[in-house]
Order: C-alpha cells, then structure tokens, then sequence
C-alpha cells in the first residue's frame, strides 16, 4: 500500500502582493467613480437650485403685476425695487347699510361671486366700480375697517338676487365689510368690488451677505410706511447696478414702448420687464477649471387694461 503526501500550498508573498494592488487600484477606481458620481449629481442639484431661483422671481412677481388695473397705481418705480396695489380679492354688493356693506358666500353652490387670494384686512383698500364719478376709471376708493364672516340671510339674503335658497339651506356664510367711510349713493346692490393690497417687492442683501427678492407689506393710504422684509427667492447675483451683471432690475415702459423712471406718473407703465440671475453658491471643477453654475431670464410682463 501506497500513501500519497498532499502538500498544501499558500499564496506567496508576491502573489499576496500582486493581489492587493489589485484590490486598491480596483478600490481606487471604484472611489473615484463614485467621487465623480457625487460632483456630477451635486452639480445637477446646483445648476436646477439657480434655474429654480430665476423662475420664482418671474413667477412671483409676474402674477401680481400681470393682474394691476388701469385702477391701480405703481408707487415705485426703481431698478431694483417695485411698490404697487395687487389684487387679492373680488366680490360683488348684495347690500348696503351705513358704511357696511353685505357680500355673498365664497363657496356657493352654483357661481362663486366672492374669491380671495388673500383674505383682506383693515390694512387693504375695498375698490367699488361707481360710474359717475369715483377714482382714476371709476373706481371709488375706501380703507377697510373690518372683514367678518356672516350668514347669508344677514349679509346676502336670497332676494338680493346673489344667493340661492340652496346656499342658505347648507349653512354657507357670507361676508359683512366694514368701512372707515361710507360709499357714495351710487355704490349699491350689484357693484363690483376689488379688494387690493399695497407692497413692495425689492432686492436686497441679507445678513448672511447674499443677496435675496424679498416683499414688505405697506400701509394703504398716504406716505409709504411699509414692514419688515421677508425673503421669497434667492440668493441672486449681487446687485451692481449694471444691467448686464446686476443680480436683479426692474425696467418700466409705457404703452408707446418708452421706457420710464422713477418719476414718471404712477398710472404711466404698461410694461414691466424683470431680469433676474442666480449663480451656485459653490465653485465646480470643470475640466481642471473652477466654474459656478448660473443661470438668467428676462420677462416682459403687460400691465391688464392699461391706457396710453
């Protein structure tokens, strides 16, 4: 009988060796990948951030000057900066009484004759259309002193004309609008009203040293008087005052296309253009250069039914 020895073998030093740099430079591969991986995708998220910071000053501010009047006055007019009256409401008089004054439901059964972006207050202004007289085109102007809620038989009862039966029977309410002087005898049953509020959009820098579009509530009437700012977009470029590198300018013309300043008469501007640039807050490195992902865009925004 025969016994076969098996010799049993390890790996040797230079095949170990071998093998571990194999393992690092595969490892070293992989970590670059996903290195490259994370610059790429953190690049993504910075370049969408910058193009989302641009479109939300477009959209924000595009809405509430696309919805002013020929009723309604701009009260600034600076590059970097724009106070007007913005529209947050209608309605229309089911009745009057003193300086009270009776509005339908908002959520009616049928037409919605009362709707409100923003429920108005004793610091907004109450537009009623008065057609022999009243404001620029006919709009009479009066300070709020009270919005309440009510029922539809004491502040728009069915024989007003602005109410159906249905809607008293499912418990909507209405709305009692207080003013701090009455209306003329010609604001009555079936006037329209707008409900509008005075702000000021503007650029400016932060504590933190960047530059944000931020908005300031005023004060309705008289010399403007407005609140603490509040950011709604950014940050931006810094503002320069140069137009082709500014962070943010506001641009205003009349209807023959000419542009104005900012002491033009306030009813003047029929457009607006807003320009807007946004740039990453960190630096990429792109093909061996350090670049900052930025994006830009200019609006033209028409002011609704504005005269020559």
């Amino acid at each position: 009988m025969s016994v076969l020895n098996h010799e049993r073998r390890g790996l040797s030093l230079v095949e170990l060796a071998v093998v571990l740099a194999l393992l690092g430079l595969i490892g070293t591969m992989i970590g670059s990948t996903m290195v490259r991986q994370q610059r790429f995708y953190r690049g993504a998220a910075q370049l969408l951030a910058a193009r989302e910071e641009v479109r939300d000053a477009m959209e924000l501010l595009s809405t509430d000057i696309r919805g002013l009047s020929s009723a309604d006055t701009v009260r600034l007019m600076a590059d970097s900066a724009i106070e007007f009256f913005a529209s947050i409401g209608s309605s229309v008089i089911c009745q009057t009484t003193a300086n009270e004054v009776g509005l339908p439901a908002a959520q009616p059964s049928a037409n919605t004759l009362s709707a409100f972006l923003l429920q108005p207050d004793t610091g907004d202004l109450a537009l009623f259309y008065n057609d022999s007289g009243g404001g620029p085109n006919h709009w009479e102007r009066h300070r709020i002193a009270g919005l309440t809620s009510r029922s539809l038989a004491a502040s728009c009862p069915a024989a007003s004309g602005f109410s159906d039966q249905s809607d008293l029977d499912a418990g909507h309410k209405g709305f009692l609008l207080t003013l701090a002087t009455p209306p003329s005898p010609a604001v009555g049953v079936g006037t329209p009203v707008r409900f509008v509020r005075r702000g000021r959009y503007s650029f400016y820098r932060a504590a933190d040293g960047k530059w944000y579009l931020g908005y300031r509530r005023c004060n309705a009437l008289g010399a403007s008087v407005c609140g603490t700012i509040q950011p709604l977009s950014g940050p931006y470029r810094p503002y320069s005052g140069i137009r082709r590198t500014t962070g943010f300018l506001l641009e205003y013309f009349n209807a023959a296309g000419l542009q104005l300043d900012a002491t033009s008469e306030p009813l003047s501007p029929a457009r607006v253009d807003i320009t807007a640039r946004s740039e990453s807050p960190q630096r990429m490195v792109v093909e061996g250069r350090a670049v900052s992902y930025s994006d830009s865009a200019t609006i033209s925004v028409a002011v609704r039914n504005r005269s020559p």
